[in-house]
């Protein structure tokens, strides 16, 4: 008698065997159904069915009575990319038939087919994944399986079609001459290429609707002022604009036939270069072929190979979605292909290129950074020279980047085969991963670590580095493609453990940077992303969909790793956050999302003003002092502004205010704000600051120095050092005396903690001379701080 536990696994075994075979048939079917229409005219159905739902949504007019507009409208562009995926397929693998006719009721089946063999497909992905009993995500590894399945076949990672271009004219920017020689076009006019091939399946239908809607105006016009028919008015208007007429038909070709995906017409790539990236007709052989899955999408899909096909002598973008991954493959592949000789310079060029994009890419979040790249030490358990590739060091942070590339990861299927699916992207990770773990044990092997650069094959130092300096150490992997959802899952690995038992380790890839660099556009607004993304990245079980739902989760709640880890405190066994990058993925939307805004936190004004002061100076600490005011929730923020705002009102008054502001585990603030114009007297503020120390939490207190001007304006902010006294004695009476009065005042204010005001001043404004320390308290000359 078999057990319960294999009766329940016979019947999946049993249930999958049927899904795929269902499976195969309903590929089948759709292969049959799609062969047998003139792709010209089967495309523009497809994207027809865009305009229709805006119509509908709108009410305007209706729909003729039996259009077949898929039943879960809201859906549509779900619906609609899995079925271009199939007819970018069939006609990558069949030759064009002599007899084709195009069937709208044929289109209403391709349209349920499609849903059912995309439903069919998911619940494969259960069937198959349930029983997986270990592997290298150890006991997560089947509900890993089943969502690196799922995701196959129903995500393309988000991609923003406005930021085609930008990527490509980084990535292709090292071989731009060698493209030139072979294409005759160089790395940014094949950037614009695909980046109008992209805005003309984004905006290719209202660009069509509006020249249409000109054309028809104008027409009505000369009928209305002429006095003709409808007929007599369209022959005026073509013979008088005989220059437009091309435009107009291409108008209606990009309406009914498919036009905004012909890149031969949208762009102004040369025939070579989108011959190299497009099926002829009948060319892929692999798809379709005898065997277990033959047609279903847990077989590679053509398009993950090469974007386009070929219809006539046009080129045409079928399904848009893996343009970005398999044209930018296709292109270096055929480069190569073309010229291989250039195999060891394309190389060395793809290196040098990834290693900077991290540095690069993000230069406005790293101004006056140290920046490190090919660094070398010698490990001091191997006894071996060792390679990072490049270092950051930006006040109290340290990123340091580990660049990899490969594409298997995209290309092999986690249903065929799912171990090497997983160990394609191991083999990114993982090795990222072990080359930062071994620069931090050797950060952390001495108090000072010397690090080298190879010049001339004789390693020769370049800088020290202390361990201690850096309050917040990122290690980064970065890939050139994106692969999400997977790389989030990583972190599950049983190997991948916070480095020195407190650094979670980060994957991004070079998409993400452009993105990140337009909603994160201060330095400090960056780095503090970044160590709440750490935090996340450190926490199992806890997982977003890729960088973008990360950052999304950031804006609308801050510190959502506490969010997170709280939830799994409470009894959760998994934490998955979906739909988080809504608001960022609307910021990339429409004709002039250039113009923005982008989403962003809410501060307070003059928190903001605060901040930007700190970032103005970037005096040492100020990267921990932003990360202290971003930590703060809602309230703490309006706490925050609402002393300030006390404080820099009363300046006329009072020449200096102080407090001691909040009281947390990552420590409190000592607050002094100065009259600008007035001297900074550093005794007195040592001593009050000594006395707040004694008042502080067990995460100590950090002077900040703010000098701004009764009007609002902040001239300067920075941190300085706090010294706790030591026992009480007759020395430090006064201070120990000062932090009593201290104690009585947070009583009766606990939220601020002790506001005070300097003694008040009878005497002129303080007014500096040239060669006087600067009364911003910098100690640096008048003439050489804010007298320039």
């Amino acid at each position: 008698m078999s057990k319960p536990g294999n009766s329940a696994e016979a019947q999946r075994k049993e249930a999958a065997a049927s899904l795929l075979k269902d499976m195969e048939t309903a590929a089948a079917r759709m292969r049959e159904l799609i062969v047998g229409m003139p792709p010209q005219d089967l495309l523009g159905y497809i994207y027809a069915q865009y305009v229709l739902k805006a119509l509908s949504a709108q009410d305007v007019g209706g729909q003729p009575e039996g259009t077949p507009i898929p039943a879960e409208s809201g859906d549509l562009i779900n619906d609609n990319q899995f079925l271009l995926e199939y007819v970018h397929a069939v006609l990558a693998s069949d030759p064009l038939p002599e007899q084709v006719a195009f069937d709208e009721a044929k289109c209403a089946e391709l349209y349920d087919i499609s849903r059912e063999l995309r439903q069919n497909a998911m619940f494969y992905a259960m069937a198959t994944s349930a029983d997986t009993k270990d592997g290298a995500f150890g006991p997560d590894t089947a509900d890993i399986e089943f969502r690196a399945k799922s995701t196959w076949v129903l995500l393309r990672g988000n991609r923003y079609q406005v930021l085609e271009g930008e990527f490509y004219r980084y990535v292709l920017a090292p071989h731009d001459g060698l493209l030139k020689e072979v294409y005759g076009v160089g790395a940014h006019d094949i950037a614009a290429g695909f980046q109008a091939m992209t805005d003309a399946t984004r905006s290719g239908h209202s660009d069509a609707i509006l020249n249409m809607m000109d054309s028809f105006n104008a027409v009505q016009a000369i009928r209305e002022e002429q006095g003709v028919g409808m007929d007599e008015a369209m022959k005026i208007w073509t013979e008088a604009n005989a220059s437009k007429l091309a435009s107009a038909r291409s108008a209606i070709d990009d309406m009914f036939r498919g036009g905004v995906a012909n890149v031969s017409r949208h762009t102004n790539l040369p025939t070579e270069l989108l011959a190299d990236l497009a099926y002829r007709r009948g060319e892929e052989v692999e798809f379709f072929a005898a065997g277990n899955h033959s047609g279903t999408p847990y077989r590679t899909l053509p398009a993950r190979k090469k974007p386009l096909v070929q219809l006539g002598s046009d080129y045409y973008a079928v399904d848009p979605c893996f343009t970005r991954d398999a044209g930018y493959r296709a292109l270096l592949f055929n480069l190569l292909q073309r010229k291989p000789d250039y195999k060891a310079a394309f190389n060395e060029r793809q290196r040098v290129m990834s290693e900077a994009a991290f540095a690069d890419i993000l230069s406005g979040q790293l101004p006056g950074a140290s920046v490190f790249q090919e660094v070398y030490y010698r490990d001091p358990v191997t006894k071996q020279w060792s390679e990072n590739d490049t270092l950051i060091l930006i006040d109290d942070v340290m990123y340091l980047v580990e660049a990899k590339a490969g594409a298997a990861a995209t290309i092999a299927s986690p249903a065929l085969d799912f171990a090497r699916h997983v160990q394609s992207v191991q083999d990114l990770v993982i090795k990222a991963y072990k080359q930062c773990d071994r620069f931090f044990n050797y950060l952390a092997s001495a108090d000072e670590v010397p690090l080298y650069h190879l010049e001339s094959g004789k390693y020769v130092e370049c800088a020290r580095v202390r361990q201690a300096d850096y309050r917040v150490m990122v290690p980064i992997g970065l890939t050139v493609e994106s692969f999400s959802p997977l790389s989030a899952y990583c972190k599950e690995l049983p190997e991948i453990l916070p480095l020195l038992g407190r650094h979670g380790f980060v994957s991004l890839s070079i998409d993400d940077l452009f993105v990140l660099r337009r909603l994160l556009p201060t330095p400090g607004q960056f780095a503090h992303y970044l160590e709440v993304r750490q935090a996340v990245a450190a926490l199992r079980r806890a997982h977003l969909f890729d960088e973008l739902d990360h950052l999304g989760a950031y804006l609308k709640k801050n510190r959502y790793d506490q969010d997170m880890a709280n939830q799994l405190k409470e009894g959760a066994d998994l934490v998955m956050w979906d739909g988080m990058s809504f608001e960022v993925d609307q910021s990339f939307e429409g004709r002039d999302w250039e113009a923005g805004p982008f989403p962003t936190q809410v501060f307070p004004d003059e928190v903001l003003k605060l901040l930007a002061a700190l970032d103005s100076s970037r005096s040492r600490g100020w990267l921990m002092a932003e990360s202290r005011i971003r930590d703060l929730d809602e309230e703490g923020r309006n706490d925050l502004a609402a002393k300030l705002t006390e404080f820099r009102k009363s300046l006329n008054e009072n020449p200096a205010r102080h407090c001691l502001f909040g009281s947390n585990e990552q420590g409190s603030f000592f607050i002094w704000m100065q009259r600008w114009g007035t001297r900074v007297d550093w005794q007195k503020i040592n001593d009050k600051a000594a006395a707040a120390a004694l008042l502080a939490a067990a995460g100590g207190v950090t002077g900040l120095m703010v000098i701004a001007t009764s009007g609002g304006t902040y001239i300067t902010a920075y941190t300085f050092p706090i010294t706790r006294p030591g026992p009480r004695s007759e020395e430090n009476a006064s201070i120990y005396d000062e932090a009593d009065q201290m104690r009585v005042r947070a009583d009766s204010h606990p939220a601020l903690t002790t506001p005070a005001a300097s003694p008040k001043r009878s005497h002129a404004p303080f007014k500096a001379r040239r060669n006087d320390p600067c009364p911003c308290g910098s100690e640096i000359k008048f003439k050489r701080c804010h007298g320039r």
